[in-house]
């Protein structure tokens, strides 16, 4: 398995197996500069990563600023943005888990036909492009967003994927039951699914996953670290946004200590596991510096033998 390793999506699109997360360029949860953005990223071009995400939610635009300096002048790249967050005009709007937010905006949840083609306007301003590959709806998570995704959000991106506007329409959400319901009800080509497939949670292999499978649908699996309790399962790590409860460390430190016998890392298993599911892939990891690309891709390449796999399959029932 190697980071760099080119895959084709359903669309004819391809992507390399590791992709970039850019809600670390919105300041996510602690500041970075725009010289660390435009070194991560040139360091993740030069590794042969092909796939950068992002989206106006992540610091309010800060994100996609970033990446227009970052990606000015550079070519071999496919870039992914989402909808369903206008940015409108506010005073000193703080946002405490975005540190490099933009004050002067706030933002506002619309699915509508309208939204959808004012967001993609406004994020390719923000981007300095003319076009993107891949658009996500992105937390339809209210039940009046669900619909409002379904009969407007989702037949406003299909025309524009009809006309050549953009290569490919998919979902982006923490749960698995909605863009389950995106499967089966539209004809979506991918689902970025954060947290939901991973050492620590497998729901989305319940519903999303054999439902992808049927109907072939691609899965991009983020959030592979929960947080980051799968780097260093230690007390007062995070899982999910939050301090991990007593029993998720419990679990966490338990295949740790499975990984540690074998003298695999975590990270790596973590990386890989994912991918282990023919409907998945590739997984996308937020880096904020240049050795962050260097280390989650050395972790991502790492061999993991297939008895590692069969251990932790013993312990969490992972199919």
């Amino acid at each position: 398995m190697r980071h760099n390793t080119l895959v084709k999506l359903r669309t004819g699109l391809e992507i390399s197996q590791f992709g970039l997360g850019t809600a670390t360029f919105g300041g996510l949860y602690t500041s970075m500069t725009d010289e660390d953005a435009i070194a991560t990223v040139d360091t993740a071009l030069d590794c042969g990563v092909t796939y950068i995400d992002t989206a106006p939610h992540y610091g309010k635009g800060s994100s996609e600023r970033r990446l227009a300096k970052a990606l000015a002048g550079k070519s071999g790249f496919h870039l992914s943005t989402k909808i369903g967050r206008l940015l409108v005009p506010a005073v000193n709007s703080v946002d405490p888990d975005f540190a490099d937010t933009d004050t002067s905006l706030v933002r506002k949840f619309d699915y509508s036909s309208a939204g959808v083609e004012r967001c993609i306007k406004e994020s390719l301003e923000r981007l300095e492009m003319d076009c993107v590959d891949i658009v996500y709806i992105h937390d339809p998570d209210d039940p009046i967003y669900i619909e409002q995704s379904i009969k407007e959000a989702y037949p406003a991106l299909e025309k524009m994927r009809s006309k050549g506007l953009i290569n490919a329409i998919g979902v982006g959400m923490n749960q698995s039951a909605v863009p389950t319901r995106f499967v089966n009800e539209t004809d979506i080509d991918m689902v970025l699914i954060a947290g939901r497939y991973t050492l620590l949670d497998q729901s989305a292999a319940l519903d999303l996953l054999p439902a992808a499978l049927k109907r072939d649908v691609d899965i991009i699996a983020a959030g592979v670290f929960n947080s980051g309790i799968l780097v260093n399962p230690i007390v007062g790590a995070m899982f999910d946004y939050a301090p991990a409860s007593a029993e998720i460390l419990a679990k966490a430190l338990k295949i740790k200590e499975i990984l540690d016998h074998h003298g695999v890392p975590i990270m790596s298993a973590a990386l890989q596991f994912p991918l282990r599911h023919p409907s998945v892939k590739a997984v996308l990891v937020g880096c904020r510096s240049s050795q962050e690309v260097l280390d989650n891709t050395a972790a991502f390449d790492a061999e993991i033998p297939e008895d590692v796999w069969q251990d932790l399959a013993q312990l969490s029932k992972i199919v």
